[in-house]
């Protein structure tokens, strides 16, 4: 796998999936630095992490505290960017709306570590739907963690 110096991750708002899934992945060690962030296809406006998920993220002892969403935008297209979202319609949207989105930089987070089902979202659930979600993200996040220090798919 080419070497990204920066790896975004995208859901729909930015508050629930792409900050859990980049607060796991800065728990992991990888073979070198990396910058990681979460942003959102739609942010209207700075939100806090949704509660649920932080609930679930602080009980696996992973602190997000500050975490405000953040529009996905232009400049986070970079040649050394891997852009990973959690469905495949969020990847359409971004080729439709981002003329620096290269397909070769953009994919579907469980497609690109071999899994078949995409992550689903808990928003609105119970807070068992956001632990496993938590769960889902995890092991996804270990076989890209995986993939990115030199590994193949697991």
């Amino acid at each position: 796998m080419k070497e990204y110096n920066k790896i975004v991750f995208v859901a729909d708002s930015g508050i629930c999936r792409a900050p859990m899934a980049a607060g796991i992945l800065e728990e992991c060690k990888l073979k070198h630095p990396v910058e990681i962030a979460a942003r959102g296809l739609v942010v209207l406006f700075p939100e806090p992490l949704n509660q649920k998920a932080e609930a679930v993220m602080i009980s696996n002892g992973i602190n997000m505290e500050g975490y405000m969403s953040t529009q996905l935008s232009e400049e986070d297209f970079a040649d050394d960017a891997l852009i990973l979202v959690m469905e495949a319609v969020q990847a359409e949207k971004i080729f439709e709306k981002y003329k620096n989105a290269k397909p070769e930089n953009v994919h579907v987070l469980t497609e690109l570590v071999g899994e078949e089902l995409e992550t689903v979202n808990p928003y609105g659930g119970t807070l068992q739907a956001y632990g496993l979600c938590y769960e889902t993200l995890r092991k996804t996040i270990l076989k890209l963690v995986n993939l990115l220090n030199g590994g193949n798919y697991v």
